[in-house]
């Protein structure tokens, strides 16, 4: 099973390491920063052993890494994985962005339902059940949101079962969520959010996330 240096230090771009499996293009690795799709949040692009990455899948607590045709790389060779940090570091702001904004409309939304979240490079998301016009609280949770923003309040990323793999981040006194994704150290790193709603059918609502 990987050991997943993303969680150690989701702030590395740049790790040695060794292959400990190589079947075709597929490959695993003893140690990674590569995130791989989970939770919503968008896989990481960048290369290993020189090689670009062209998927990044999960399977169990193992991750799958499909690179390139034409590699030579062999089980047990030393390779060097690196990471597109201006992308992981986007990918973390509108993870966090959208944190905050779903805890924020539990607390200010009695009622409403998560059914589904995406984070991506340009914006993140999140689709609700909800039976009004969402856009009607927007000035309410950008308030707070920005609020704890502005505090700069750090950011604790931990497990909660190691040997089950389950993370969760805490904010002191705001709150502490179930999550394996990779995150900020601080509040203040998310900057300035803008919200945008998208109705995307009956009773259902989608909260759009940019951020500067």
């Amino acid at each position: 099973m990987v050991e997943k240096w993303f969680w150690k230090d989701p702030y590395a771009t740049k790790l040695n390491t060794c292959l400990t499996s190589v079947n075709g293009n597929d490959i695993t690795l003893a140690q990674t920063i590569f995130y791989a799709f989970s939770g919503g949040q968008e896989s990481d692009n960048g290369k290993i052993g020189g090689y670009s990455v062209s998927r990044a899948q999960k399977d169990g607590h193992e991750i799958i890494y499909t690179l390139e045709d034409g590699h030579s790389l062999k089980t047990g060779d030393e390779v060097t994985v690196e990471i597109d940090w201006q992308r992981r570091y986007r990918l973390m702001r509108l993870h966090f962005a959208a944190e905050i904004i779903l805890e924020l409309a539990y607390r200010q939304l009695p009622g409403i339902e998560k059914i589904g979240a995406h984070i991506a490079e340009d914006k993140s998301r999140i689709d609700f059940i909800w039976g009004e016009n969402i856009s009607a609280a927007f000035a309410r949770l950008e308030k707070e949101a920005h609020r704890l923003i502005e505090e700069n309040d750090s950011i604790t990323s931990e497990y909660s079962s190691q040997e089950e793999g389950r993370r969760y981040w805490e904010i002191d006194g705001f709150a502490r969520v179930a999550c394996g994704g990779t995150h900020l150290r601080t509040t203040g790193e998310v900057g300035n959010i803008r919200l945008k709603r998208n109705n995307i059918g009956k009773g259902k609502e989608r909260i759009e996330i940019y951020i500067n």
